[in-house]
């Protein structure tokens, strides 16, 4: 699957996308999160805050227990603001 990384999780990260394999025992957004973090210290330094990140998943908002299962592209970015 394609990870996108928007914002400050990019500016961690170090990277703005990126194709991977999660493994099997991997199976929402708040897993896929936790294995991220497991990587290196750049992805635990973005997903410290785990709750604050969002995500969507191709191109749909999603909460950390959506399935990840068929996803094509899981993007990652901080809150938004609006006026």
């Amino acid at each position: 699957m394609k990870l996108v990384y928007f914002a400050w999780v990019r500016e961690r990260i170090g990277r703005a996308e990126e194709e991977t394999e999660a493994p099997d025992d991997v199976a929402t957004v708040g897993d896929l999160v936790g294995w991220l973090r497991k990587r290196g210290p750049e992805y635990e330094s973005a997903f410290a805050t785990g709750a604050v990140v969002r995500a969507a998943i191709d191109r749909r908002h999603v909460k950390p227990d959506a399935a990840i299962a068929g996803a094509r592209e899981i993007a990652f970015f901080p809150p938004m603001t609006g006026g």
